[in-house]
């Protein structure tokens, strides 16, 4: 009378685990291109979002001083730490120019979304509308 110390159970074999992960793999890379620009997309939130805060803020700086600013600072916006100094704000926003009924802020992307050496720029003037002058 002995007894089994085993009792076989079914299960996967290592080989049917490889070209199941294997076909999984496929499809990754199938689905990512298609990807990539709702991704981009996403990021570009960020310059449209930071564009919207100086419009208001310059609206504001312009009710207060009949004109708009050259300077982030005096209308009250921070510039988020950016990615490449350790950050997470992927775009730099910047005031190009300003007058009595003028300005014009841009925001540039400080990071390559899809390798090809252009980089994102966004705008905004004082009609407030935020449009994409270089796209990636």
């Amino acid at each position: 009378m002995s007894k089994k110390f085993f009792i076989r159970q079914d299960g996967f074999s290592l080989t049917e685990l490889m070209v199941v992960l294997v076909i999984i793999g496929v499809l990754v890379l199938l689905a990512l291109p298609r990807l990539m620009p709702v991704v981009n997309k996403a990021k570009a939130t960020e310059a449209k979002l930071g564009l919207k805060q100086v419009y208001m803020l310059q609206k504001t700086y312009k009710f207060e001083f009949d004109k708009y600013s050259d300077n982030l600072q005096e209308i009250g916006f921070e510039q988020e730490k950016l990615i490449t100094d350790g950050g997470t704000a992927r775009y730099i926003i910047e005031i190009e120019n300003a007058d009595l009924k003028n300005f014009r802020a841009t925001a540039t992307s400080r990071v390559d979304f899809d390798d090809d050496g252009v980089f994102n720029v966004w705008e905004v003037t004082q009609e407030g509308i935020v449009k994409e002058i270089v796209p990636d």
